[in-house]
């Protein structure tokens, strides 16, 4: 969770089932080192570089060079530090994980380390992940993760808060039926919202499942456990039509 004001927490049952979204994945920038800024300076085959990645003349991504058109497309979304990817990336190998974020330190010392340990099956993309899935083939993508999304926990922020109904739709878009979607997050009043807004859309099917062990631990959720805050993770399937 990357905000940790949480003293204005609005109701999750709030009626904001279809905000207005004003942006709220500008990039970020911060401490980077050199390690970080070679990478992000270099021409790596895993950057998922927008709009250069069309295929072409089609409009969308070409994820081919990755999938080899048999691995499954699993979405990363707002990753924020690259160990957590990496241990998925290592314990899926069937899958290509298209880790996207904002922050700009977080991807370099994704794409460093991806170069660092040989793997093939993770491509990175700074963008705002509407910007991604914008250009993505319908029913393309079999899964996404959402760890520890910004709960933007102020009434008047609400609307950037990037899971909401209108949100949940746009991703079943692209996410085959049959698919799923994993989020946690260590504030019970944003899991609890969440839930509510996923549950408003026809498209998707779950709830709060227990923490699975095969979940890595992220640093928010390190601080969470620091701040003996315990954690909640959701899974929904996408249902169709």
């Amino acid at each position: 969770m990357a905000c940790s004001n949480l003293e204005s927490m609005s109701s999750p049952h709030e009626t904001v089932s279809a905000p207005i979204f004003s942006p709220t994945t500008k990039r970020r920038t911060g401490r980077i080192t050199r390690r970080q800024a070679a990478a992000l300076a270099g021409a790596s085959p895993h950057r998922l570089d927008l709009p250069g990645a069309y295929a072409g003349g089609s409009g969308e991504l070409d994820l081919h060079r990755w999938t080899k058109g048999e691995r499954e497309v699993v979405l990363d979304i707002g990753f924020g530090s690259a160990q957590p990817v990496l241990e998925l990336a290592r314990l899926h190998p069937e899958q290509v994980v298209v880790a996207i974020d904002v922050h700009t330190p977080g991807v370099g010392d994704l794409l460093a380390s991806i170069d660092e340990l040989g793997m093939d099956n993770v491509c990175v993309a700074q963008a705002d992940v509407r910007e991604v899935l914008a250009l993505l083939p319908m029913a393309s993508i079999t899964g996404v993760r959402t760890f520890y999304p910004d709960p933007w926990p102020k009434s008047r922020h609400v609307r950037r808060r990037l899971v909401a109904t209108a949100f949940a739709n746009e991703l079943a878009d692209k996410v085959r039926v049959g698919g799923w979607w994993h989020l946690a997050t260590d504030w019970l009043p944003y899991a609890d919202y969440m839930r509510a807004q996923i549950d408003a859309s026809s498209r998707w099917q779950g709830g709060p499942i227990d923490r699975p062990a095969w979940r890595p631990v992220t640093r928010y959720e390190r601080n969470a456990q620091v701040a003996e805050r315990g954690s909640t993770d959701l899974w929904f399937v996408r249902s169709g039509p």
